[in-house]
This record gives structure tokens, sequence and C-alpha cells, in this order.
């Protein structure tokens, strides 16, 4: 009899996206996005190389997303920057997150990417939990806002 987990990892894809699989979004669950997908923004998206977007689905189901910017910088080599990870209430703790993380961590290395980071607000304990399990060491940095 196969475990949970298993049963999981062989059921849930994990992949990321290119320029073409705009339609993969257009089924969703609850709770991966902030808001509602604007087509026109997931074209711009994908359309852009530096852009990634690791997702996992389910029965054709979008449960889960991490998305991702690669960027070079004049005196540093390549760094993987992880804007988020969602995923929805019904696939929360099975190890999709870290899947989605390792998808996007392997494709930072295929990129020369030496290091990856994600900001965390500092009172989200359930983020915070989740990127140390993950293997993030907490930064000593603070995140300024501007309103532009």
């Amino acid at each position: 009899m196969k475990s949970r987990a298993l049963e999981d990892a062989e059921r849930l894809q994990v992949r990321i996206l290119a320029l073409g699989d705009e339609a993969l979004l257009d089924a969703v669950a609850p709770g991966v996005f902030d808001r509602a997908v604007d087509p026109s923004l997931v074209a711009e998206f994908l359309g852009d190389p530096r852009h990634h977007l690791a997702v996992g689905v389910d029965g054709g189901t979008v449960v889960g997303v991490a998305s991702a910017l690669h960027y070079v910088h004049p005196d540093k080599p390549p760094e993987l920057w992880i804007n988020e990870v969602g995923v929805a209430p019904t696939h929360q703790g099975r190890g999709l997150g870290r899947r989605l993380l390792e998808a996007l961590f392997a494709l930072g290395r295929e990129l020369g990417c030496r290091e990856a980071w994600v900001l965390a607000e500092t009172d989200n304990a359930g983020a915070r939990r989740f990127y140390a399990a993950v293997g993030g060491r907490p930064s000593p940095c603070t995140m300024y806002s501007f309103d532009l």
C-alpha cells in the first residue's frame, strides 16, 4: 500500500511554465494566487525569459505556484529572487511548496545562479518556518517599500 505522500508525488505534476502554457492558468484552485489571474499579465510574464513560474497541477487544476526572477548585476554572479509561493489550502502540508521551490532552484542552477533569496514578513510565522525547513537561512536585511 502506497503512502499518501507517494500518491501525492505521483499525482501532482510540478513543471516550469513557458510561453504557450498560458491556458494552464485558466483553472487555478482558490488560495493559490492573491488575486484573479489576468491573461494579459500571464502572457507578459511568460514572454519574459527572466521570469519563471513553477506550478503544481492536480487533475488539470493548478494547486500551487512559485514565481521567480533571475537577474544579473555588474559585480555579482546571477541570482534567483523568489517572488512568492502559494499553495491551495487543500494541498498544504504535503510537500508541494518544497517541490515547487526545488524546481526553481534546479532552474536557477542551470541558469548559473549561485544564490536564491526570498523575503517574508516578520509576522508571517508560517512562511518563515517553511523557508527555514527548505534550507533557507534568515538574513539581517530590512525591506523598504516605495510608492511609485
